[in-house]
């Protein structure tokens, strides 16, 4: 008998074991573009080192699973810094319905932004484009209206100022640009469809923004988190160093699920910075020194528990 018990409890333990090992939560991310390939590099990442199993949930958009992480039906979601913090406030895109629940994991990398216009185009400066076709509405990804709109502000300009041709997205904005439909767009440094746009119309190039205090100030009222940041020649549209909007990626969680579970994930990604690096070129601006950024919105527990064990978290 004494044997039988020993066994049942052996077998009890594996089976609790295995339980944990078994554990799995899910990421929201879009169906598509630099948001799933950033979600599955997570994933990714968490599987092979936090002990559990974490799995991307594809949806219509940040829109869609932004009150689902914050009504705790799903444990982690990834947006950048400006659409974060509006959702997190109640503003912005969010207006009026704050996501208060959201807590943040870790900041990612930078995605770097701007106006793009032909490289033969006698556009030089955003006070240049008053009165030219630009794109508007974006229905499929609101934002970007947030983005131009801030950008314009740089420049001294709103949408008032230019002629609006509706689009539904970023890339369908590149391409009604590549067909001659409109006159700038707004474009990521680095991103492969402006490669393709650089080629279709002969040479693209951005259009450096404002460091003026005031005017910056213009652009961060309406894209809260963001910053400008100057790019040296190399990428395409980067023909002289100019000035674009820059801004982080974050990692969030719903405030209520386990520490134990988002202290493993914030682990997983702070000791696994050069397998994040090795996934894409996305990747190369992400540190783990900096996952603890202050970006005005709380931190997990869980998170600030292994920061704090790192010497990472502010003051610490």
């Amino acid at each position: 008998m004494k044997i039988l018990k020993v066994l049942a409890v052996l077998t009890a333990t594996v089976f609790a074991g295995s339980a944990a090992l078994a554990q799995t939560v899910g990421i929201g991310t879009t169906k598509g573009g630099a948001t799933a390939q950033v979600s599955a590099g997570i994933a990714q990442v968490v599987s092979a080192h936090g002990g559990m199993n974490m799995r991307p949930a594809p949806m219509g958009g940040s829109a869609v699973y932004i009150p689902i992480v914050n009504a705790g039906e799903l444990e982690f979601g990834i947006a950048n810094v400006a659409q974060t913090f509006m959702a997190y406030s109640g503003t912005g895109l969010s207006e009026g319905q704050p996501n208060a629940n959201l807590r943040m994991v870790a900041t990612m990398m930078i995605f770097r932004a701007g106006i793009m216009v032909r490289n033969d185009s006698d556009i030089h400066s955003i006070a240049d484009l008053k009165g030219k076709r630009l794109p508007s509405g974006y229905s499929s990804a609101p934002l970007f209206e947030f983005f131009l709109s801030g950008m314009l502000a740089n420049g001294g300009l709103t949408y008032d100022d230019v002629k609006k041709v509706p689009v539904t997205g970023l890339v369908p904005g590149v391409n009604a640009f590549k067909e001659g439909k409109i006159d700038a767009v707004i474009g990521a440094v680095g991103a492969g469809f402006i490669n393709a746009a650089d080629v279709a119309v002969g040479g693209v190039r951005f259009i450096p923004l404002s460091t003026d205090s005031a005017m910056a100030n213009k652009l961060f009222s309406i894209v809260p988190k963001a910053f400008l940041t100057e790019v040296a020649v190399g990428p395409t549209g980067i023909i002289t160093p100019t000035t674009v909007m820059a801004y982080d990626y974050m990692l969030w969680a719903g405030k209520d699920v386990s520490d134990d579970v988002v202290y493993r994930v914030t682990k997983a990604m702070y000791e696994s910075e050069g397998e994040l690096h090795g996934l894409s070129p996305m990747w190369a601006t992400h540190s783990s020194a900096n996952m603890a950024k202050d970006q005005g919105m709380p931190y997990h527990p869980g998170a600030i528990k292994f920061f704090k064990e790192v010497g990472a978290w502010p003051g610490s």
